[in-house]
């Protein structure tokens, strides 16, 4: 079935056409026509699959609707999101599905100042995509009402739960006066988080889960090199320059790990940029664009960016560190082989991180295919590199990020 035989206004129509949008993915075809009813929706679905185009798709139709028919004053959907990056990039696609509607859409996100946000409101929004803190702020401060929510969405809802925001959740809920849609959508979930998922939507809500065996879209390749620690720098460099047309994303565990890391390749003539949560938002969206725009091909990231990136030119996520939780892999990866693109996903794994990967492979339901190195190849990329080694180094860079780091407070002082 295609978009055009959907029961949906025809702006909304055009839009699609518009942004290359044909036939819905499984989790559109399944959740679109439940949510035009005004049904509550949990629905879990791999990474990549057009999870916000799925609830953004239906909530734009019935406003526009409600507004082309009727007068109507107040939000009348919050998108509540873990990350500020994965607010901006949820509110890129509303506003792009809303062109041409009545339908106005607003991601208000910390970090920033408040004055502009608060005039925004002001102004009147009909889809407001939030962090919690922020709203939270505003509510208390008296500038943002949810008298009139028809329609509370959690994306990520997962991660949502997990940093302990159900007591928020709740706390809105009890602010929605009229009867409301609660809608629930993530990559992952385990039986805990589902339990607190399913106590806050009706006993009727619908449950849809997308190729739940296999959390990572088909189009992700995936591989494990076992490299140690002290020598992941120079089969990254190695990689980097085999690969220098392509964008590569790489993850690390600590934003003290992401400037080193960053230094290092830089040292060895690769430009790098950082993505983490030292930086403020000003910074982190400069980034984004930079890495968006490809004045840059590499970006490394800590965990703040795996639900916030949405590129689809991205051919390879490479974990630098294996990440603590086995589920945030399903996020890193899910960066790249998005829509129908195909992908890699390529993790460096040391010896203190075998536990880690054989906890991610039992997560996946599978193996991940070894890339094997002879003692040969794993040498002579070590002696490739031009980069300084052992203590030396790692003295050396962390008296840097130092310098850096008492040169960032000077400025903000």
């Amino acid at each position: 079935m295609k978009f055009e035989k959907y029961a949906i206004s025809e702006a909304i129509k055009k839009n699609l056409v518009q942004l290359g949008f044909k036939r819905p993915t499984d989790i559109q075809f399944k959740s679109i026509p439940s949510i035009l009813k005004g049904e509550d929706v949990l629905a879990i679905a791999q990474t990549g699959t057009g999870k916000t185009a799925a609830f953004a798709i239906p909530i734009i139709d019935r406003v526009h609707r409600e507004k082309s028919s009727k007068r109507v004053f107040g939000i009348k959907c919050i998108v509540l999101v873990p990350t500020r990056e994965l607010a901006l990039q949820i509110g890129e696609v509303f506003a792009s599905l809303a062109k041409h509607t009545k339908v106005k859409t607003f991601s208000l996100i910390g970090g920033v100042e408040q004055d502009a946000q608060i005039r925004k409101l002001q102004d009147g929004i009909d889809v407001l995509i939030a962090t919690p803190g922020r709203m939270f702020d505003l509510i208390h401060q008296g500038y943002l009402r949810l008298d009139a929510i028809e329609t509370l969405v959690l994306d990520e809802a997962d991660h949502m739960l997990d940093l302990g925001f159900i007591k928020d959740i709740q706390s809105i809920k009890r602010m929605l006066h009229r009867k409301h849609q609660t809608l629930f959508f993530s990559a992952t979930i385990n039986p805990g988080i589902k339990k607190l998922a399913f106590s806050q939507v009706k006993s009727t809500a619908i449950r849809i889960q997308v190729s739940p065996e296999d959390p990572v879209s088909a189009n992700v390749s995936h591989a494990v090199m076992f490299v140690e620690m002290d020598d992941k720098r120079f089969f990254l460099e190695r990689f980097i320059k085999e690969n220098l047309d392509s964008k590569i994303l790489v993850f690390v565990r600590t934003r003290v790990r992401a400037e080193r890391v960053a230094r290092a390749m830089e040292r060895v003539g690769i430009t790098a940029i950082t993505l983490h949560g030292e930086k403020d938002q000003e910074e982190r969206s400069r980034v984004m664009n930079r890495f968006k725009a490809g004045e840059t091909n590499l970006l490394i990231a800590t965990d703040v960016s795996a639900r916030g990136i949405d590129i689809p030119e991205i051919n390879y996520v490479i974990n630098y560190d294996l990440p603590d939780k086995a589920e945030n892999y399903v996020h890193r990866v899910g960066r790249t082989g998005r829509g129908t693109r195909k992908g890699v996903a390529l993790s460096f794994c040391s010896t203190e991180e075998e536990e880690r990967l054989k906890e991610i492979q039992l997560f996946l339901n599978k193996e991940i295919e070894v890339v094997k190195i002879g003692k040969k190849d794993y040498d002579s990329t070590l002696d490739l590199s031009s980069g300084k080694t052992g203590a030396e180094a790692l003295v050396e860079e962390h008296e840097a990020w130092l310098r850096s780091r008492k040169k960032r407070k000077s400025h903000k002082n």
